[in-house]
């Protein structure tokens, strides 16, 4: 029976609220691993991302106020969420890059293995 990665943290939140996100991989977590979210109707696009080496990105419209981090002993990806927006309301979803850098395409989902379930994240006005 395949296991799939722990994910969790989402829930509901008012504006300005914090959550955590969390994804255990313990498969590939030696590779880049990135968030990504999916608002309904809308196509997937990637929020942060963080290389072997600790190196990260943003997207634009979450500099400043998400935070990506990795614990390498637990094999535990983090996505630190602050000053949320209801814009941010989304499914988010870890994923493993195919190296050890994800590059400039890394918010490019098709390169990505999705094996955690998405967690869902609302934002209220």
């Amino acid at each position: 029976q395949v296991q799939l990665p722990k994910s969790g943290g989402g829930g509901s939140v008012q504006a300005g609220g914090s959550l955590r996100l969390f994804c255990e991989e313990h498969k590939y977590s030696d590779n880049c691993m990135s968030w990504f979210r999916q608002a309904p109707g809308k196509e997937r696009e990637g929020v942060a991302t963080i290389d072997n080496d600790g190196t990260t990105k943003y997207a634009d419209s979450v500099k400043g106020r998400f935070a990506i981090s990795k614990d390498n002993a637990k094999k535990t990806l983090y996505l630190q969420m602050n000053s949320l927006k209801p814009e941010d309301t989304a499914m988010y979803y870890c994923g493993v890059g195919p190296f050890l850098e994800c590059g400039v395409t890394w918010s490019l989902p098709g390169q990505y293995n999705f094996r955690a379930r998405g967690i869902q994240v609302t934002v209220s006005s």
